[in-house]
């Protein structure tokens, strides 16, 4: 039975295994939107295409399922791509479906017109455009499968308005199959004589591809050979931290101890991500030992320095493989000596602390700092979630004190845009409260960060989302502040901002009509220290989104870099 090209897309989809799509919708697609209309599919409406990337981006993060969003024309496509820079930079598959204008009308500056792959091509694995109604599953399909393949990454997919209504008698796609290439007997051979060589090997975990908790896996054997296990930037929910072998991330905020083990290691071995200029401190550090490569990357794309070996293997399959190998094999003579070092120094850095032990009052007026002291708010926070719930964060130092002291026990539970876009936290909080609805999902952000995006609250409500949202608020783009103060010291020039109350914004979508039910939004305002941990614990109970919004001294940076300050 003939059926057109936009229902085609839908359709093939739902065989896909496709949950939700995030849309903002345009009459461009419309005849997608109709497909979406009788589909089991949800479609989820967002206020702005920036943070329907974003939710996309995040739902494939937490799943390993690529992540759909759907937008319209030239200004549509030009919000969302900022997810798509995001997922190409992060490596994360996602699939971004733009209407775009009837192709008689193509070239002729149109409204909204503008070229997909113009603007695309850079930052994206591929960018189609589907102008035969005949092969519109089968482009879905192809779109899909390069999303998910090799390096994960962002594919980019065209539909003229007048394409999409055509009538065709194509049959749903196919999806392809592939298994992942396993390591094979030779390569974990030549890797375990490494490894038994080795007097201080290193692990390093990163990328996507941890969801099926292999991470935990890699940490018994790795606690049973001696061998730390570092994590690359805002990856590092991919082992257990109350693991022995835990030894902390690298990146931004991470322990100068971390950075200090990383260097002196003899042997890297990098699973699912690189020696990129944020893991190696900007290109200056953990170049001189031995390195192996295991990922799905060929082109071993963003790994700068040597590789000695190159295992074309998936997290999952590495990890399946290597643990069949017995932990002495990869012991040697090696003892817990090396591993315990490291993973005490991550142990001494994450220990709550007040900020007020390491910040001293401010030189203008020799008084102690207003507002909340960060270092208590986030180890009541840590003590509250106990490592079970999924944290996401955008960009900015208000995020270094989540990622210093909250712990992580569960895989799939930390977003954070990598490549250091702003606006990511309160859309990713929404996807990960709709994608695991019986998981705490907590949205950590900055002023600056939680105005790019925070719209999409509405979308929350009306589609019974309920993150915990903490925006810390110290009225300035804090981490240009401090790059301000290191070069031009004295001089703040473009980085003051003013708010609103952000908890009565919360408050404002009181009786705003959910799916299933209306619910309240919770907010509360904190100033003091005090008052944080009730506030925390009413926020953590109510039945509906929740804000608190807190107070901190503009004057306030993250703690130092060392284990005890």
């Amino acid at each position: 039975m003939p059926r057109s090209a936009g229902h085609l897309i839908v359709a093939t989809l739902e065989t896909a295994g496709i949950e939700r799509v995030y849309a903002v919708p345009g009459e461009s697609y419309l005849d997608v939107l109709d497909g979406l209309y009788d589909s089991p599919i949800d479609t989820i409406v967002c206020r702005q295409e920036g943070g329907a990337g974003f939710m996309a981006l995040a739902e494939a993060r937490l799943t390993g399922r690529p992540g759909i969003a759907m937008v319209t024309r030239g200004p549509g496509a030009a919000n969302a791509m900022i997810s798509i820079h995001t997922a190409w930079q992060d490596a994360t598959a996602l699939v971004l479906f733009v209407g775009l204008v009837p192709t008689a009308d193509r070239a002729r500056e149109s409204f909204q017109e503008f070229s997909l792959p113009e603007w695309f091509s850079s930052t994206a694995k591929r960018v189609i455009t589907i102008d035969d109604e005949h092969r519109a599953g089968e482009l879905t399909a192809e779109a899909l499968r390069i999303a998910a393949a090799g390096r994960s990454g962002p594919v980019v997919v065209g539909l003229p308005e007048d394409v999409l209504v055509r009538l065709t008698e194509a049959p749903i796609p196919t999806l392809a199959e592939a298994a992942e290439p396993k390591p094979a007997p030779a390569e974990l051979e030549s890797l375990a004589a490494r490894l038994a060589g080795a007097s201080r090997p290193a692990f390093v975990l990163g990328g996507d591809g941890w969801q099926s908790g292999a991470g935990a896996d890699l940490a018994g054997l790795a606690a049973a050979s001696g061998i730390p296990i570092f994590c690359d930037w805002r990856a590092y929910d991919a082992v257990p931290h109350d693991s022995p072998a835990w030894s902390g991330w690298l990146g931004y905020g991470r322990a100068d101890a971390v950075a200090g083990g990383f260097a002196e290691a003899d042997l890297l071995i990098f699973i699912g991500c690189t020696r990129s200029d944020v893991a190696s401190d900007g290109f200056t550090i953990g170049f001189g030992a031995e390195t192996v490569l295991v990922s799905l990357d060929t082109e071993a794309t963003q790994h700068a320095g040597r590789i000695d070996q190159h295992i074309l293997a998936s997290p999952g399959t590495f990890t399946e493989a290597l643990t069949s190998v017995d932990a002495d094999a990869l012991r040697g003579g090696r003892s817990d000596g090396w591993m315990e070092e490291r993973s005490a120094a991550q142990a001494r850095f994450a220990a709550h602390r007040p900020d007020a032990e390491a910040q001293p009052p401010t030189e203008a007026t020799q008084t102690p700092r207003s507002g909340v002291d960060l270092g208590v708010a986030f180890g009541i926070l840590d003590d509250r979630l106990s490592g079970e719930a999924i944290l996401t964060y955008g960009a900015g130092n208000a995020t270094i004190w989540g990622h210093r002291f909250i712990r992580h026990h569960q895989a799939a539970s930390l977003v954070g845009a990598r490549n250091g876009a702003m606006g990511l936290a309160v859309p990713a909080a929404v996807a990960a409260s709709l994608t695991f609805p019986d998981r705490r999902a907590v949205a950590i952000c900055g002023d600056g960060d939680f105005l790019m995006n925070g719209q999409e609250i509405a979308t929350a409500f009306a589609h019974g989302a309920t993150p915990l949202i903490i925006v810390i608020d110290n009225g300035v783009y804090a981490t240009i502040v401090s790059h301000q103060e290191n070069h031009y010291p004295g001089r703040p020039s473009g980085t003051r901002m003013v708010n609103p109350d952000f908890a009565t914004w919360m408050r404002a979508f009181d009786g705003a009509a959910s799916v299933g039910a209306g619910v309240s939004g919770h907010g509360e305002r904190v100033e003091t220290t005090e008052d944080f941990a009730p506030a925390l614990d009413r926020a953590l109970a109510a039945d509906g989104p929740a804000l608190i919004h807190v107070l901190i001294d503009p004057a306030t940076m993250p703690p130092a870099a060392d284990e005890t300050s």
